[in-house]
């Protein structure tokens, strides 16, 4: 059977601010590339992926496409389109321009531009995934013991370790089911939204699947997680220069 159409849109407009840098996070470079470099080369390189959709801040969009699309030839980039305030505006705007690309997807694979260690094994496990539930998302077993707490940070409860995950992108789902999820949403004042499969569980009340993404999957968001990169990064290259 043909595979059919997947389009990335992937989120490069957040200001990330826990980073306590001048620059905006995805833009640091490693290795002499841009964090965002790597994701989208991941994407770029991808059998699974037909093309992406790049959200930006506002006003980056020229100089996004020249110092990283044009330059790295990331040619699966048909658009690169500033986002919003918060996360979900910018997937609102990433989905809003699914429609100016010539073919329509049937799934679409939300991802942050900021996980620059997404790999080929995540995506195929994803399209695996989306095909046979329609709404999946990655995300990885927690290696911790996690507490609910109060307001006053009292423990109130321990979920059994076995079922709590922590969560990852890509987010992936069938592209009308996303579309009209976050098109109810925008009706109303969204709240605590933090990802997208919370936005397809309460709006369309689908539920959706957890697959294992990877470890190494982190979104860079603190200094500390640059220094966890640099090591990935190191083995990535080593492995792939042996």
């Amino acid at each position: 059977m043909d595979k059919k159409k997947c389009t990335a849109i992937v989120l490069s407009a957040g200001q990330g601010k826990r980073m306590g840098t001048a620059i905006q996070k995805q833009y640091i470079e490693l290795s002499g590339k841009p964090i965002i470099f790597y994701t989208l080369d991941a994407f770029q390189k991808s059998e699974i992926i037909d093309d992406i959709v790049l959200v930006v801040g506002e006003g980056q969009e020229n100089w996004v496409r020249d110092e990283i699309v044009e330059k790295y030839q990331l040619t699966k980039v048909r658009s690169i389109i500033p986002g919003g305030k918060e996360r979900y505006d910018s997937v609102w705007a990433g989905l809003c321009g699914l429609h100016a690309l010539k073919e329509q997807p049937e799934y679409v694979f939300i991802h942050d531009g900021a996980r620059m260690f997404v790999d080929e094994q995540i995506l195929t496990r994803g399209y695996e995934n989306v095909e046979q539930f329609g709404a999946c998302v990655a995300g990885m077993p927690s290696k911790d013991t996690v507490k609910l707490v109060d307001e006053d940070q009292f423990a109130v409860n321990t979920p059994p370790r076995k079922l709590i995950w922590a969560v990852q992108t890509p987010q992936i789902f069938k592209a009308d089911l996303i579309e009209n999820a976050y098109a109810k949403l925008m009706e109303e004042v969204p709240d605590n939204i933090t990802d997208d499969a919370m936005v397809v569980e309460q709006m369309m009340k689908v539920p959706v699947k957890l697959y294992e993404g990877s470890y190494e999957n982190i979104k860079i968001t603190t200094p500390e997680d640059l220094e966890i990169a640099k090591v990935f990064l190191a083995k990535r290259k080593e492995k792939y220069h042996k």
